[in-house]
């Protein structure tokens, strides 16, 4: 599905000396400066009835004409009626709580019942917005807040607040072992250089930074939040992982299961039983695109994480 895209406008003398793709961006704030490079590279875009390069100045007053097409979703994407927990909607946003189990986008071996078919269900017109809407993912197995824009308006707004680090984004988890206090993991990630599904430390990946705190000790596991400052895939996983504590349950990074020394029977069972990495994206927070006002959600912990929460409570304060 695709969206035509006709618009015309006279570049001001106050953004003469630019580059063509700095001045457009000013000019058409609805559209991120990216896709309007791409449509400069592609030839959708005029300038005085020439053809530029992204790089190329202008000098103001030229008549600049974009006609294009805003390719929106892939074709094969359906809308499914599948129940959603909606945090907060108005006209400009959506904010979902994912549950576990759930895809965010359409892909091989996951052509329905995603996050994307749901949302196509319940707002048809998010077809009209790239990849529906969403501005940022969470694995499958992760829990918690999404974002998703309703407007080109606001997903560019998300999209350069994600750029721009000014997201809030704050996760709990469970990590293996004891930590001894919080701290930061500055590691750049990129792609596994032999398993390409997985993630991993590298030094020609891109910049990740991740912010963790001690919120509760266990007899061999920690209670932990950790703050975003980038958005890599699998970026908690793999950075608790690198300091030798990966997450509960996580199938990926976390090697194999070690018992604890004196953990009780039905902890041990109930630890080894825990089949997703304990991971809940539980507070979200930016401006809002419309108003410019700072808001953010919170969610609760889901259950099955409350619930092994208070079985290694118990069990650290249970007498040997």
């Amino acid at each position: 599905m695709s969206e035509k895209i006709q618009l015309q406008e006279i570049i001001p003398d106050e953004l003469g000396g630019m580059r063509l793709d700095q001045a457009l961006a000013k000019l058409f704030p609805d559209f991120s400066r990216g896709q309007l490079t791409k449509w400069i590279k592609a030839g959708d875009v005029t300038v005085d009835e020439a053809i530029l390069r992204p790089r190329d100045s202008v000098i103001g007053g030229e008549n600049v004409i974009i006609d294009t097409e805003l390719q929106s979703q892939d074709e094969s994407w359906s809308a499914e009626p599948i129940a959603l927990d909606i945090v907060h909607e108005d006209d400009d946003v959506i904010i979902i709580n994912k549950p576990a189990g759930m895809v965010v986008h359409p892909g091989a071996g996951n052509h329905q019942g995603t996050l994307v078919n749901a949302l196509l269900a319940h707002a048809p017109q998010l077809a009209n917005i790239p990849r529906a809407g969403i501005v940022h993912r969470l694995d499958k197995a992760t829990t918690g807040l999404l974002m998703v824009a309703k407007t080109l308006q606001a997903h560019n707004s998300l999209v350069s607040q994600l750029q721009a680090r000014t997201v809030q984004r704050e996760y709990q988890a469970i990590a293996i072992g004891v930590m001894t206090a919080g701290g930061t993991v500055d590691e750049p990630i990129g792609r596994h250089h032999i398993d390409r599904k997985r993630m991993a430390i590298s030094q020609t990946g891109k910049p990740a930074i991740t912010h963790y705190r001690v919120e509760q000790r266990f007899r061999a596991h920690t209670h932990i939040r950790c703050r975003l400052e980038t958005g890599r895939t699998h970026q908690i996983r793999v950075h608790m992982a690198h300091i030798r504590h990966p997450l509960l349950g996580d199938q990926v990074y976390a090697g194999r299961f070690k018992m604890a020394k004196g953990m009780s029977e039905s902890c041990r069972e109930a630890v080894q039983g825990f089949r997703r990495q304990a991971l809940h994206a539980g507070l979200l927070g930016f401006k809002h695109p419309a108003s410019g006002e700072d808001v953010s959600w919170q969610t609760p912990l889901p259950e099955d994480m409350q619930t092994i929460l208070k079985l290694l409570a118990d069990d650290a304060n249970r007498e040997d």
